[in-house]
């Protein structure tokens, strides 16, 4: 397929932590070989992409290849040049300064950082494999080997017993510097560790007030410090916005490979086995690993455009006057702050989300 973004899934990791429904596979030993012959094979069902313009290795861990698994891998790809950005997803224990030289080495421009947190306790609730003092180091250490785009992943909204102090985690991610960091929320998935801790009644999910007082703080503080969100859980300098992950929001065309990994060519959607033995297994018998496959009707591509633009900071046009029924909706969001109306020239009217209105983004696009 034409497709200038690629995505790959890499999926081991040390554990599973608390709160993950990701698609991983739990390894002692990473299988490094075994899983860069399956990719190889699946390239060359698929057809090597051309044309890149980003790489996104996501997972799972990706740093769990180490540098030599990374350069590997970038030869798999032919080694492209001219990318705009080539994104490599970390544990902060992962970095070390053979890693980063190699993984820059092999092209890669842009890190992610799998912070989450800097308390000890809540590192350890969440059964992750770092302490919190390595995030900086790593930081450090992958801008001393020539990776200075870093980005920091933190998580909001935990549960009270943790007694957890975001505004300390905030002045510590922005202590560092990073240049884009994205935030989620807690959310309880069916079959994750935390799932079964709250339905022990070990564990309570956060109410919604502070779930809101976090995201709201969070974005007071960054934007204090230079960061400006472009997308409701992304926010970032000027000129340091993730380019690959806008292309998803934006629904261009994009190519996924490894366990789990979807695709997208403009009006059909297909997504790869989601476990990595039965992914491997597929491909060693030279079958290409598709589970499954969707094409849009353009009821559901409208519906995703008009979802996903609301996630960015660009919102939606809509054709301007719009119904009266949905006009009065409208007001009354603007009238509470949640948007911002704007009509254009063009007659369209340009609905821009705040961030209260970031948090009731299914409200407001049932409404629309």
């Amino acid at each position: 397929m034409n497709a200038r973004h690629l995505y790959i899934h890499v999926p081991f990791c040390a554990r599973r932590c608390t709160y993950c429904d990701f698609s991983i596979a739990v390894r002692r030993r990473t299988p490094v070989a075994e899983y860069l012959d399956g990719l190889s094979r699946e390239l060359a069902l698929t057809g090597p992409p051309v044309g890149l313009a980003t790489i996104y290795l996501g997972g799972g861990t990706p740093s769990r290849l180490g540098g030599e698994g990374i350069a590997r891998l970038a030869d798999l790809l032919g080694r492209p040049v001219g990318l705009d950005e080539f994104t490599i997803e970390a544990n902060p224990d992962d970095v070390t300064p053979e890693a980063v030289r190699a993984w820059a080495a092999a092209g890669v421009d842009r890190i992610s950082l799998g912070a989450q947190s800097f308390d000890g306790r809540v590192l350890a609730w969440m059964h992750r494999t770092h302490q919190a003092d390595q995030v900086g180091r790593a930081v450090a250490v992958a801008r001393d080997g020539g990776l200075a785009n870093v980005s920091l992943d933190l998580i909001f909204a935990l549960p009270e017993s943790l007694e957890r102090d975001w505004s300390r985690d905030l002045d510590q991610a922005l202590a560092l510097e990073p240049d884009h960091i994205s935030l989620y929320g807690l959310t309880v998935e069916a079959g994750t560790p935390l799932f079964r801790q709250i339905g022990r009644g070990e564990s309570a999910a956060p109410p919604d007030s502070r779930y809101e007082a976090e995201y709201l703080l969070a974005h007071e503080r960054l934007a204090a410090a230079g960061l400006r969100f472009y997308e409701v859980s992304n926010a970032a300098r000027p000129g340091r916005e993730a380019v690959h992950n806008r292309a998803y929001w934006r629904r261009v065309p994009y190519l996924g490979l490894g366990p789990s990994a979807h695709s997208f060519d403009g009006g059909v959607r297909w997504w790869n086995e989601a476990a990595y033995a039965r992914w491997a297994s597929l491909l060693q018998a030279g079958t290409r690993p598709v589970a499954g496959r969707e094409i849009l009707a353009d009821a559901q591509r409208d519906l995703e455009q008009l979802y996903l633009g609301l996630r960015t900071v660009e919102g939606v046009e809509l054709a301007d006057p719009v119904a009266p029924k949905l006009q009065q909706s409208l007001d009354m969001w603007a009238a509470k702050g949640w948007v911002t109306l704007k009509h254009l020239p063009s007659c369209r009217l340009a609905v821009l989300p705040s961030p209260q209105g970031w948090l009731r983004l299914d409200e407001l696009v049932a409404s629309i």
